[in-house]
């Protein structure tokens, strides 16, 4: 295992740790201070403990080796397990704009002070494992669909402590509610551009911040290069981006020299791009066109 894996593992067993204590804390807080806000951002948290057991399963499961059955290993279950923290999201979401309509129509009795204590220290809890798993995301779909559960939460805690000062300051309940579904707009625009991202994966969409015509044009420039054909880019996992290409060597050369090419053009593209999985099937010329006869 690299050492950057076992970098996000550790990470996410105490972001994990963390959260869990929390939630316990925010879920007392949260009934004994009657405040929505804090059930809301407890009931985030929940979807939080969650999402990191996801995140921590998935990133175990990538770590194993390929075998006969999966000859990629279980790269993708980061991103299967990305994809299950965005429904998470989504359906916390659900839950909290619910309670929160109720509220709105029938304003309840909190405790300003008690929330604005207990969401506090969520606060800190959050931006803590934000930080913690920040270090170490990279480009994986898997960490930083945790870090957005951590970011969000922090986001929620801060609109907990602004309904408390508002409840202590001027005794204003509805901004409890309020507060609540300002979580829940942030949570939902994230958890649906989350699930965007990881069904592109799924979908073998070439990775955000590649464009396959200019990795093709860039191969085609080499001077060994007569032309590029049947360009494929995509993920394996979301931080293991894959090329496979025909590509048409100039020239009348022997395998060896086309293999040398090969692996000369494969460094390039490495440098370049940053793609270490790549493919080239090498040509001495281009393949025809199907015919469409039957």
């Amino acid at each position: 295992m690299s050492a950057t894996r076992k970098a996000r593992r550790r990470a996410l067993h105490i972001a994990l740790v963390a959260n869990a204590g929390f939630l316990v804390a925010e879920v007392v807080g949260g009934f004994v201070f009657n405040s929505l806000a804090l059930l809301a951002d407890a009931a985030h948290m929940l979807s939080d403990v969650a999402a990191l057991t996801i995140a921590l399963v998935a990133q175990r499961l990538t770590d194993r080796p390929a075998t006969a059955k999966h000859t990629y290993g279980l790269q993708r279950a980061e991103v299967l397990g990305a994809q299950a923290n965005a429904v998470l999201l989504l359906a916390a979401t659900g839950w909290i704009v619910y309670e929160a309509i109720g509220r709105l129509s029938a304003p309840a009795d909190v405790a300003g002070v008690g929330l604005l204590v207990v969401a506090a220290g969520g606060l800190i809890v959050n931006v803590a494992s934000a930080l913690v798993l920040a270090r170490v995301a990279g480009a994986s779909i898997n960490m930083r669909a945790a870090l957005l559960h951590m970011a969000l939460d922090a986001a929620g805690s801060l609109g907990a402590i602004a309904a408390g000062i508002a409840i202590i300051v001027a005794n204003v309940t509805w901004v409890d509610p309020a507060a609540s579904m300002a979580i829940a707009a942030l949570v939902l625009w994230s958890a649906w551009k989350l699930l965007g991202e990881t069904t592109h994966v799924l979908m073998e969409g070439t990775p955000r911040g590649l464009d396959a015509r200019e990795v093709e044009r860039f191969i085609a420039a080499d001077s060994s290069v007569d032309d590029v054909h049947h360009v494929h880019v995509w993920n394996i996992a979301s931080d293991m981006p894959a090329l496979s290409a025909h590509v048409v060597i100039a020239g009348e050369i022997t395998l060896h020299e086309a293999q040398i090419e090969g692996d000369r053009l494969r460094t390039k593209v490495l440098e370049r791009f940053g793609i270490e999985h790549t493919t080239f099937e090498l040509e001495c010329h281009a393949c025809e066109e199907p015919s469409g006869e039957g």
